[in-house]
């Protein structure tokens, strides 16, 4: 029989020691699309963050511990490395240069020496394999408006770089048609955020032993500002399927050369993301098994689901799994897939989907998991994350209710929470198991996740509720979710703290200095949170030095007084509540 304790007072066996054990990341899933080869990028704190190539099925690495395959493209980087052949090109953390090895020998430079260029989003020439295509982003002149970006073309015989594609602010996602003949590419220019107005790009490809060129480059999908296409994916050498928010929200799409037509896959559109707003270069929500069949990972409610589209009939269905968080979907076979894989139970694993037929639920096999926690607790310690939708669907958040085998709260009360602001701010917390809320939910703590207006997964008209109104729009919901709650009976709407980093500790230092939010939550913690806007505008990288216009509202010299008065540096005699800030 559980012991009657209050909510915050109970012991749990979750200690901090615990949750700074050992782990790794999953970064990146790359399988040989050649050999059948598969490889994972994995992120080891222990080992100062560096991020190590590994042979899934036998855990080897296929380098040393004195490399580090990691891109500083968009200085958020992604997809350092691709396989192909046997071959592993990746982009070295140091040097900046692209490597290759095959797993076996040292790997060998095939780039020049030039700390000022670096390189992501690899990809090889089917027809002339010592041929690749990447991003390159040159920091020779390193002032944000003056960084270039472009696509360039790769001789690893010759070292060799030229120049592909030149002209927007931002590339991504090269990706070649089967035979090589065609390729496809992301490009956008500013103020877009890729989000905003990514657009989709497809030529021929024309390729010698030495040469390669883009010929009949024509606009595939996207609009500035309007509409962002994404996720470019070649089914067949004639078909390109990618992710489009025209209806609203990320649905699947399809092009075809030989008709220069766009199609919705789709019968009609659903009202979930298959993609995400892309910070990092190699997200895939969506593979192709075949010709016409897809596997896809649709964002539902903010959590992810599974779904086979049959691309002929139009017909979808969903995949049930265990799953709450889905990332990394690529093809393995005719018969297979991989991903990554986050459940309430379960922390991040590379996982292999198996398929019998499409009308067969398919198997799932572990191939790597991050870490083993969970199976050295007892059983009753772990909170499941709960959808929740507020101000009558115009708010999201994920809850996670206090749960602990030995302790219940007396009827009398309502738990204490703890509210938590995602940074980005576009951005969004993915459901499934994370230690620092299940620290606290075993403690009799209720944890909430606030997916705020501006959040991804959630439509484009949600995403850009943020336009014009941070520091203003994610503020009140924050607030809201308290209230709501607390009129529900979830919470103690009195015992409230709020949290969050970067932009969330921006969130959380507005949330504490605005007179109409200041009273609300009983404490706050700000981790590394922005406190002045202007300073921001002043000093940020390329990727994102127009980012913030879009989310006030115009430049420092356009609209001095919004952010003055969105600046919590200025406000800090508002603050009423105990504040920890963490630099």
């Amino acid at each position: 029989m559980p012991t009657v304790a209050p909510y915050g007072t109970w012991k749990s066996p979750i200690e901090a020691d615990l949750i700074t054990q050992k782990s790794i990341q999953l970064v990146d899933i790359i399988p040989d699309p050649i050999t059948g080869e598969l490889f994972h990028v994995e992120g080891r704190p222990s080992e100062g963050g560096r991020n190590v190539i590994v042979r899934s099925r036998t855990n080897e690495d296929i380098f040393g511990p004195g490399w580090n395959a990691r891109s500083g493209v968009h200085e958020y980087g992604g997809a350092p490395a691709t396989a192909y052949g046997g071959k592993i090109y990746f982009s070295e953390w140091k040097t900046r240069r692209i490597y290759m090895t095959d797993g076996s020998t040292e790997p060998i430079p095939v780039t020049q020496e030039n700390p000022n260029l670096r390189y992501a989003n690899i990809a090889v020439c089917p027809s002339s394999p010592h041929l690749l295509v990447a991003v390159q982003e040159n920091h020779e002149k390193p002032a944000p408006n003056d960084v270039v970006n472009e696509l360039v073309v790769i001789n690893t015989q010759t070292q060799l770089v030229t120049s592909l594609v030149a002209g927007a602010d931002f590339y991504s996602s090269p990706t070649f048609s089967p035979d090589g003949k065609h390729i496809a590419w992301l490009g956008w220019k500013h103020p877009d955020m890729p989000w905003e107005g990514s657009q989709i790009w497809v030529a021929d490809a024309e390729v010698t032993d030495t040469s390669f060129q883009v010929l009949n480059a024509h606009l595939v999908d996207g609009e500035p500002d309007k509409i962002s296409a994404n996720e470019p994916l070649w089914i067949n050498n004639d078909t390109l399927v990618y992710q489009c928010d025209a209806s609203g929200y990320y649905n699947p799409c399809k092009y075809s050369i030989s008709s220069q037509t766009c199609k919705k896959i789709l019968r009609e559109p659903i009202k979930d993301d298959f993609s995400e707003s892309a910070w990092v270069f190699g997200m895939s929500r969506c593979t192709a098994l075949d010709k016409r069949t897809l596997l896809a990972s649709p964002i539902h409610e903010g959590f992810s689901q599974l779904m086979i589209i049959d691309i002929e009939t139009e017909e979808t269905t969903i995949i049930d799994n265990s799953f709450t968080s889905i990332d990394f979907l690529r093809y393995l076979s005719p018969t297979s897939a991989v991903m990554s894989g986050l459940g309430d139970d379960n922390a991040v694993a590379l996982i292999q989907v198996e398929f019998t037929d499409y009308k067969t639920p398919p198997t799932f096999t572990t191939i790597k998991e991050t870490s083993n926690l969970v199976s050295t607790l007892p059983p009753g310690y772990i909170s499941s994350g709960k959808p929740c939708s507020l101000k009558g669907g115009n708010l999201y958040a994920i809850l996670n209710l206090p749960t602990n085998a030995d302790f219940s709260g007396p009827s009398s009360e309502k738990p204490p929470a703890v509210v938590n602001i995602h940074g980005g701010p576009t951005g969004r917390t993915r459901p499934g198991l994370s230690w620092i809320t299940q620290y606290f939910t075993s403690r009799g703590w209720a944890w909430i996740d606030v997916n705020y207006s501006g959040s991804s997964g959630y439509g484009r008209a949600y995403r850009e509720r943020l336009r014009g109104k941070w520091g203003i729009a994610e503020v009140a919901d924050a607030a809201d979710v308290v209230k709501e709650l607390g009129e529900q009976g979830v919470i103690d709407p009195k015992r409230v703290a709020i949290r969050g980093g970067s932009a969330g500790g921006y969130t959380v230092l507005m949330t504490l200095c605005t007179p109409e939010t200041a009273n609300v939550f009983a404490a706050g913690t700000s981790s590394y949170g922005v406190s002045d806007l202007a300073m921001l505008a002043n000093d940020t990288h390329k990727f994102e030095s127009q980012y913030l216009f879009k989310l006030v509202g115009g430049t420092p010299e356009e609209v001095p007084e919004i952010y003055a008065a969105r600046s919590p540096v200025k406000h800090a005699d508002e603050i009423r509540s105990p504040l920890l800030v963490c630099y």
